[in-house]
């Protein structure tokens, strides 16, 4: 087992200490909470002879509160506000690890006979409370499914377990394979492979390499009853709708990813970087339309408005944009080129060398807010990623900031667009409030309401890669209109006894009524 490791990837310059999920840093200094459950209305117990039968057929069973408690815990602002009080997310629920498909595929053939519902779960770094399991039950930890089981040189793809860490993954690929998958998410290494996939990330370079389903050539899953199957393995196809993606941001709704195979590069060994500053965020946005209708991708183009501008790069009085890119020199040189004749239309270039070093030492930091507010025990911050056309993104940006800032409590709102592409890009909102401590669920509630409310009115994706979960459930079925309903008849037919993540993407559930944050 490789316990530490440093990427040499020419925009990844951190040691990464892993072998375990690591819990946020608030769960450090926080005692395991004894108060009720703060997001598990009702908990479905699993029977003592069902638990054996469990024990019989995975690696590992845990039923201790202190374990389960531990072992659900996420990155989710939702649960950290009852963590925090000493009332866990989800507390009632057993733990059954398993070492390989075909355990994933004996727990849920148990699971389903009885009628037990089956929360996926393996790195949980996600920010929805996509893994919490709600409604009890059993909680499948896939963190065993941990190795690159092949990989074709000539194709460039590779074929990776579920439960594999994406910094020993990549740490493999560099170093055995001298390729990469150029998905650098922000949870690098705390985030699975499995993961990526089911809640269809992003990385920070995926204007150059795609998300995630760009690069997934096939998924082995196994379905609520424990028949396993596979989905694509082509790079092209003409053979009815394509299966794999049915899977791909499903968030274990429909079944359970156990293998992926991904598409692959060769290593890059060539990197460059520019910065300039615009005058208004919509400047910014028109320039990254230009670059890429172009036909420039560089890896990196993220624009920063006025007050991200100047927690992340002490600039302050413009709007930011970093671009950077990476690969054979020739195609970095002439994408930077465009890059550079586009921006220099609008404003000066910045110290791009500084700008650049700053992004590479502080771009894997989560949760970073240090701009000027002194967190007090009301304090709520969070962000929220969308997708949008370049056309709507102008407005999209001022209404969102504006909604945010209308609720009572709200400290600041602010926004950098975080990955683009040529009809449109993600803005990537951040959001502050202190309000009195009682009333935390309500102000973030009533603020990711009035943003929403904006993304629903325009046609905006609600996210763009962090997944939907528990937070974005309420609004999916307006969001996705008509469709909402083809979505409950596919988890109908593949998933007949709702066992599979309840209460999430705002699917219905025999189980009960899904808790709001």
């Amino acid at each position: 087992m490789i316990s530490r490791q440093t990427i040499t990837h020419p925009f990844n310059r951190g040691d990464y200490t892993v072998g375990a999920p690591t819990p946020p840093r608030w769960a450090r200094t926080t005692p395991p909470g004894e108060g009720a459950a703060s997001l598990q209305p009702a908990a479905v117990e699993v029977p003592g002879p069902v638990v054996e039968e469990l024990r019989a057929a995975a690696k590992a069973v845990h039923v201790e509160r202190d374990e389960v408690v531990a072992r659900t815990r996420d990155w989710w602002a939702g649960s950290m506000i009852g963590e925090t009080d000493g009332n866990p997310a989800t507390p009632d629920a057993v733990i059954v690890e398993a070492a390989d498909a075909d355990q994933v595929a004996a727990v849920l053939r148990i699971c389903h006979e009885a009628g037990i519902p089956v929360t996926a779960s393996a790195g949980r770094s996600n920010v929805t409370g996509a893994a919490l399991p709600v409604f009890g039950g059993v909680v499948l930890d896939l963190c065993g499914l941990d190795k690159i089981l092949s990989f074709d040189a000539e194709s460039n793809v590779v074929n990776v377990e579920a439960g594999m860490f994406g910094d020993l993954f990549e740490k493999e690929l560099q170093e055995r394979h001298h390729v990469t998958t150029g998905h650098w998410p922000s949870a690098f290494a705390l985030s699975t492979v499995g993961g990526w996939v089911a809640c269809r990330g992003a990385g920070q370079l995926s204007t150059r390499y795609g998300k995630i389903e760009d690069m997934v050539v096939g998924v082995d899953v196994v379905h609520a009853d424990g028949t396993k199957a596979t989905y694509g393995d082509y790079s092209r196809a003409a053979t009815g709708p394509d299966l794999r993606q049915l899977f791909v941001g499903s968030e274990g709704t429909l079944g359970v990813i156990t293998a992926v195979r991904l598409r692959v590069h060769p290593l890059p060994d060539y990197a460059k970087a520019l910065a300039f500053g615009f005058e208004t965020f919509a400047q910014g946005l028109e320039a990254c339309r230009r670059v890429l209708q172009r036909g420039a991708t560089p890896a990196a183009l993220r624009l920063y408005d006025k007050l991200e501008s100047g927690v992340h790069f002490d600039h302050p009085e413009t709007n930011l944009l970093l671009i950077a890119d990476e690969g054979d020199p020739t195609l970095v040189d002439a994408t930077l080129k465009v890059c550079e004749e586009v921006c220099a239309e609008y404003g000066p270039e910045l110290d791009s060398e500084k700008v650049f070093e700053r992004w590479l030492h502080d771009r894997m930091l989560t949760g970073k807010s240090s701009d000027g507010f002194t967190p007090g025990p009301g304090f709520v911050a969070d962000t929220l990623e969308m997708a949008a056309s370049w056309a709507d993104l102008p407005v999209i940006y001022d209404e969102v900031v504006a909604a945010i800032q209308s609720v009572p409590g709200t400290l600041a709102a602010s926004a950098h667009q975080s990955h683009a592409y040529t009809d449109g890009a993600c803005v990537y909102f951040s959001l502050r409030g202190d309000v009195e401590r009682a009333e935390r669920r309500q102000w973030y509630r009533a603020v990711w309401d009035a943003a929403n409310a904006v993304l629903i009115r325009h046609g905006a994706a609600l996210s763009h890669h962090h997944g939907c979960g528990l937070l974005r459930g309420p609004y999916l079925q307006d969001a996705l209109g008509a469709g909402f309903a083809t979505f409950v008849a596919v988890k109908e037919a593949l998933d007949p006894k709702g066992i599979l993540n309840p209460g999430k993407l705002g699917l219905p559930s025999g189980f009960g009524t899904a808790p709001l944050s």
